[in-house]
C-alpha cells in the first residue's frame, strides 16, 4: 500500500504530533508500505528530501509559537505526488498540509483519514481574547476538516467526546499513538546515568519529580510548582525538561516559591528515555492532553505518574498501582509524601508502570493503522458529511 502522510511538523522538531508520525512512519514501512511525508519547510525553499516532501513556509508566531504557514506554489510537487498515486493520506495537521492532502484526494478520488492531536479550544488564548468566540471558531473549523475526512482518528475516548458534542458525525476511531516500548526497556549503563545526574547536579538523597513536555501556559506549570511547594517535602528536586513561550515565567515563579528546579532545555528524542530514568515520578498538572504521550513514556521507562485527573488518561493511571490522578492541591500533596516516604511503594509502583505500558506498543499502533486504511480505500471523498 503506498500512504502519504501530510503533517505540518516533522524532525526536528520535537512534540507529540511528530512522535506519533515518526514511530507511524517506522510501523508502517516495517509491514510493507511505501510512504511519502509532506511538511513544512523552515524556510521559502520548496524541496525533497528523499521520500520526504517540504513546502516553502513562513513563521505564524503571531498565532502559535513555532507554527509556519505555506506560501509558496508546489504544483511540481503535487503533480509528482499524483503520479505516485497514493491508495490513502493520513493528515496529521488541520492547517497548510491539509489543504494539500485535500487538493490530491480531490484529484486522486482517494480518501483521507485525518488524526485529530490537538484540544483546541485549550489554546484559544493564542489567537482569541474571548474564550467563547474562541471555543465557537474551533468548533465550527473541526466541523470543516472532519467533514472532509473518510475517518477521525481520536487518540483517546476524551477526543471522540469532543467532537461529537462539536456536531461531527463521520466515522472515528479511537487508535492511541504506540511508544517504542524498546527504548525505554533497554537497560542504560549505570555509569550513562551517574554522569548525567553529575551533569545536572541531582542530590543523590532527593526524590527527582521529572516534567517532560512543552513549557506554556496550558501546561499549567506555575500551578505544578505552587503544588509542589505547597507539599512541604524537603528532599525533592523537580527536574524540568523541554522548552517553550512560557519557560523563563515559570522557572523565575518555581524559584520565588522555593523549589528546587533543575532546568535542562530540549534534549533529543533519542536522549528522552535516560531523562525519564533520572526521574523517579513524573508530575504534571495540564487537562490539555489529547492522550499524553509522555505518560506513556514515563510508564514504559517504569516510572509512575502523579496528574491531573483527565479523560486522557482513563484507563491508563491508575489510582494507587502505577501512579494516581488528583483533583486537589491537597490530593497532590498526599500522593507525593506517600510517594517519598515509603521505598517500597516506589517499588511496587514501578515495576506496575512498566507492566501497564505493554498495551501501547508501537506495533499494536502500525497494526490499527494498516487496517483502518484497509477500510477505507475504494471509499470516495465524503461530501463534507462532518457537521449538522
Amino acid at each position: 500500500m503506498k500512504v502519504l502522510i501530510t503533517t505540518d511538523w516533522y524532525a526536528p522538531v520535537v512534540n507529540g504530533v511528530v512522535t506519533s508520525v515518526l514511530l507511524l512512519q517506522r510501523e508502517l514501512e516495517a509491514r510493507g508500505h511505501e510512504v511519502r511525508v509532506v511538511t513544512l519547510s523552515n524556510s521559502l525553499h520548496t524541496y525533497k528530501d528523499g521520500p520526504i516532501y517540504y513546502m516553502g513556509s513562513v513563521s505564524a508566531n503571531r498565532i502559535y509559537p513555532g507554527a509556519r504557514l505555506r506560501v509558496n506554489r508546489t504544483r511540481s510537487m503535487l503533480q509528482e505526488l499524483i503520479a505516485w498515486r497514493p491508495d490513502v493520506i493520513h493528515s496529521q495537521c488541520e492547517f497548510s498540509t491539509f489543504r494539500a492532502a485535500y487538493v490530491l484526494s480531490n484529484r486522486l478520488g482517494i480518501p483521507i483519514v485525518h488524526t485529530y492531536h490537538t484540544v483546541y479550544e485549550d489554546y484559544t488564548h493564542y489567537f482569541s481574547p474571548s474564550v467563547r468566540v474562541g471555543k465557537y471558531v474551533v468548533s465550527a473549523f473541526s466541523r470543516w476538516i472532519c467533514g472532509r475526512a473518510a475517518c477521525i482518528v481520536a487518540p483517546t475516548q476524551k477526543v471522540e467526546r469532543l467532537l461529537r458534542d462539536y456536531g461531527i458525525r463521520c466515522r472515528i476511531e479511537v487508535i492511541p499513538t504506540g511508544v517504542d516500548l524498546g527504548l525505554y526497556r533497554e537497560a542504560p549503563p549505570p555509569e550513562r546515568l551517574a554522569a548525567l545526574r553529575r551533569r545536572w547536579s541531582i542530590p543523590e538523597d532527593h526524590t527527582v519529580l521529572l516534567y517532560l513536555g512543552r513549557m506554556a501556559k496550558e501546561k499549567n506549570l506555575e500551578q505544578l510548582m505552587d503544588q509542589v511547594a505547597a507539599a512541604g517535602q524537603q528532599k525533592v528536586s523537580v527536574l524540568l525538561v523541554g522548552d517553550g513561550p512560557d519557560r523563563e515565567a515559570v522557572l523565575d515563579y518555581a524559584r520565588e516559591r522555593g523549589v528546587n528546579v533543575i532546568y535542562t532545555g530540549m534534549v533529543p528524542h533519542t536522549e528522552a528515555p535516560d531523562y525519564y530514568r533520572l526521574g523517579d515520578l513524573f508530575i504534571t498538572a495540564s487537562t490539555s492532553e489529547t492522550q499524553g504521550l509522555t505518560y506513556f513514556e514515563a510508564l514504559a521507562a517504569g516510572l509512575p505518574v502523579l496528574c491531573r485527573r483527565d479523560a486522557c488518561v482513563e484507563g491508563v493511571v491508575e489510582d494507587g498501582v502505577n501512579g494516581w490522578q488528583y483533583e486537589h492541591a491537597e490530593d497532590f500533596a498526599r500522593h507525593l509524601q506517600d510517594f517519598c516516604a515509603d521505598a517500597g511503594l516506589r517499588e511496587r509502583m514501578s515495576q506496575a508502570a512498566w507492566v501497564s505500558a505493554g498495551k501501547f506498543s508501537a506495533e499494536a499502533f502500525g497494526a490499527a493503522a494498516e487496517q483502518l486504511y484497509q477500510s477505507v480505500q475504494g471509499h470516495p471523498m465524503p461530501a463534507a458529511s462532518g457537521s449538522r
